[in-house]
């Protein structure tokens, strides 16, 4: 987003706040859900997100016009389909944290960067450069090396789980960068926890459990932290330059490296730390370069933040 699109002008430190809260709010989350997922199925937390998340945006939908206003849309289908992938996305990103240690599924997670960059030239037919199709490509080498070939977490489920949730998110991302010409946030965001919470009903009779006081006070605390991680992560975007405060959302693979050794006693090994290293440091030049491509394409002066 340029400068001059932007209705507020740019503030990268307050947007770096925002980017860490939300950083803080994730990785709380993914705690959360990698303790529920001892006792309950990723189908029944992924539906108590949706149920969370769809209560906690009510009220500020009926501040911009109620219910009506969530559910009038100008493009049906696309925020149907957007719903799905968004539904299946996150299903998978709670069933590899469920079964993954959390910072080999938080590394991972970060290769969305890398998927949108085929996925931006074959749906919004962007051109891309040699350079950025060569820094994706460097990407996945990274995510081949934590994925360790040759043993079995090569192909496990858990590991395919993480990167069909990296892919489908760079899609979802995607579907929402074409929906919002359509449609404002706030339908999004309704289509998002309807179709959530419709899609995964179904699955989530069958492996139901009924959850006692402590764990249905965790399922609500996750729902409202990953409500909130995805707000603060919108406002960050919005007074911030990608390329300038990418990196502190980059502190969520510290974060969970952190809290998976303290609470699960999970050590990174090498081959994450080397993939997890490769990936971020892909995503980052991808990030940059879009920076400046837009900056080009703006006539803007760089920012001295990205000097």
């Amino acid at each position: 987003m340029s400068q001059a699109q932007r209705q507020q002008p740019v503030d990268n430190k307050r947007a770096a706040l925002w980017l860490l809260a939300s950083a803080v709010c994730f990785t709380g989350m993914s705690v959360l859900v990698k303790l529920l997922g001892s006792d309950l199925h990723p189908f029944q937390i992924s539906f108590f997100r949706g149920v969370v998340s769809m209560l906690v945006i009510l009220p500020f939908m009926m501040r911009a016009g109620g219910l009506m206003a969530g559910i009038k849309t100008q493009v049906p289908a696309l925020q149907f389909g957007r719903g799905v992938v968004g539904s299946v996305a996150m299903f998978l990103g709670f069933y590899s944290i469920v079964h993954l240690p959390l910072a080999d599924a938080q590394a991972i997670s970060f290769s969305r960067n890398l998927f949108i960059v085929p996925l931006a030239s074959i749906l919004l037919a962007e051109i891309i450069g040699l350079r950025r199709a060569l820094a994706a490509a460097v990407g996945f080498i990274g995510v081949i090396i934590m994925l360790r070939p040759g043993t079995d977490l090569m192909l496990s489920i858990p590991a395919l789980a993480a990167l069909g949730h990296a892919s489908l998110v760079a899609l979802a991302t995607i579907l929402v960068t074409i929906a919002s010409r359509y449609d404002k946030p706030v339908t999004l965001m309704f289509y998002t926890n309807v179709v959530t919470i419709g899609l995964i009903a179904i699955p989530t009779f069958f492996v139901w459990v009924r959850p006692d006081a402590e764990q249905l006070f965790m399922l609500v605390s996750m729902g409202v932290m990953g409500t909130l991680a995805h707000n603060c992560f919108i406002r960050a975007y919005a007074l911030g330059e990608a390329s300038a405060i990418a990196p502190v959302d980059y502190s969520r693979l510290v974060m969970a490296a952190v809290a998976g050794y303290l609470l699960f006693g999970n050590i990174p090994d090498r081959y994450t730390l080397i993939g997890a290293a490769i990936i971020i440091g892909a995503s980052f030049y991808i990030i940059r370069r879009e920076a400046q491509i837009e900056r080009e394409r703006q006539n803007l002066p760089p920012s001295s933040a990205v000097k």
